[in-house]
C-alpha cells in the first residue's frame, strides 16, 4: 500500500513537472515574439541602439528612459502610465537591454552619448525626458552632458547618488539578487509565477503596498512583471546597472526644469537619492509620497501622470530657464 501512494505522489510530480515545463516553454515563445520585430535598431558607434516611439507624431518629443529589467518595451509601459496622447514618446533599450548593445567598458556617459546619437538619427534637437529607478543615472548625465537638448527632466523613483548606510546595503543586496535571476529566463520566469509577491518585495514595494493594491493597480503591477520576460536578454544590461557608477555630486549642473517624483517607503531605490537630487539641482522640484514603494507611478498614477504632464508642458520649448 506504501508503494502504492509513492508511486502515486511519484507520478503526480512528473505531471506537474511536465505541466510546468509545457508552460514555461509556451510563455518564453510568447515573451519572445512579443519584443521580436516591435522595435527599431540602429547601428552607432556603441553598437546596436534599440528603441521605439508612440504617441502623437505631432506632440512634444519625450525621451522614456526605463528602468533595471526593462527595454523599450518597459520604456512603452512607463510611457502609457504617465503620459497622455498629447506627447511623442521616444523609448530606448539602454545598454544591454534587449536589442541594444552593451559596449566594453561601457559608462553612463556612453549611455548618454548614445541618447545624443539616437535624437540625431531622428532628427529631433530637444526633448523632455522621463526616466526610472535605474535609467536616472544616464538621464541625469544626458542632462549634464546635453544642456542644449534637454527641455525638462522628470525622474521617477531614479538612483540618483551611492550611500554608505545599512538600509542601502539592503537595498544593494536586492540589486544582486535581481542580476542573478535575470541570468537566465527560466529563474526569472519562476520567481515571477511562483513568487510574485517576493519577487514585488525585492523591486521594492513593501508588504503593505503590495496588499492595499486595488485590481487595477495590481493588473499594472503583474504587467510590469510579466514584461520583465524573457529575461535572459536583459541580463548584460542588469548586471550593468548595478556595477556603474552613480552620477552623484556632478548633478549640480543640470539646468533643465527638474521634477522628482518619489516615495519615502521605496526599498530599492531609497529616497535619500530624491533628496540628494532635490537639495543638489538647483532649482528643482521634489514631489514625494509617503507610501508607493517603487511602484509608485502604478500606486498614485493619477496625481503623477498628472506633475509629469504639467511638468512637461509647462516647460515645451523653453531654453532651460530654470522656475
Amino acid at each position: 500500500m506504501v508503494k502504492v501512494i509513492l508511486w502515486w505522489i511519484t507520478g503526480g510530480l512528473l505531471v506537474l513537472a511536465v505541466w510546468g515545463f509545457i508552460t514555461y516553454l509556451k510563455d518564453m515563445n510568447q515573451a519572445y515574439e512579443r519584443v521580436h520585430g516591435q522595435s527599431t535598431v540602429i547601428l552607432s558607434s556603441y553598437g546596436n541602439i534599440e528603441f521605439k516611439t508612440g504617441g502623437s507624431s505631432l506632440g512634444t518629443p519625450v525621451l522614456v528612459i526605463h528602468g533595471g529589467g526593462g527595454g523599450y518595451d518597459q520604456g512603452e509601459l512607463i510611457a502609457n502610465v504617465v503620459l497622455d496622447d498629447q506627447f511623442y514618446w521616444i523609448a530606448p533599450s539602454r545598454f544591454g537591454y534587449l536589442g541594444s548593445t552593451l559596449p566594453a567598458n561601457a559608462t553612463w556617459d556612453d549611455q548618454a552619448d548614445a541618447y545624443a546619437f539616437l535624437l540625431d538619427h531622428l532628427e529631433i534637437d530637444k526633448v523632455a525626458v522621463v526616466a526610472m529607478s535605474q535609467g536616472g543615472p544616464s538621464a541625469l548625465l544626458f542632462a549634464v552632458n546635453y544642456p542644449e537638448r534637454v527641455t525638462s527632466l522628470t525622474c521617477l523613483s531614479c538612483g540618483v547618488a551611492a550611500s554608505t548606510s545599512e538600509v542601502q546595503a539592503d537595498a544593494n543586496r536586492k540589486g544582486n539578487i535581481l542580476k542573478t535571476i535575470f541570468r537566465y529566463d527560466f529563474l526569472y520566469w519562476t520567481a515571477s509565477k511562483l513568487f510574485r509577491k517576493s519577487l514585488l518585495g525585492i523591486i521594492g514595494a513593501t508588504d503593505e503596498v503590495i496588499e492595499g493594491l486595488t485590481p487595477s493597480q495590481k493588473e499594472k503591477g503583474d504587467n510590469f512583471i510579466e514584461y520583465m520576460n524573457p529575461a535572459a536578454p536583459r541580463s548584460a544590461g542588469a548586471a550593468f546597472d548595478n556595477e556603474a557608477m552613480m552620477p552623484g555630486s556632478r548633478i549640480a549642473a543640470i539646468i533643465a526644469p527638474t521634477l522628482i517624483v518619489h516615495a519615502k517607503d521605496d526599498l530599492l531605490q531609497l529616497y535619500h537619492n530624491a533628496e540628494f537630487a532635490a537639495s543638489t539641482i538647483l532649482g528643482s522640484e521634489l514631489m514625494s509620497f509617503e507610501s508607493g514603494g517603487h511602484i509608485l507611478m502604478i500606486v498614485e498614477q493619477a496625481a503623477v501622470s498628472k506633475a509629469v504632464s504639467d511638468h512637461l508642458n509647462r516647460h515645451m520649448g523653453t531654453d532651460n530657464i530654470r522656475d
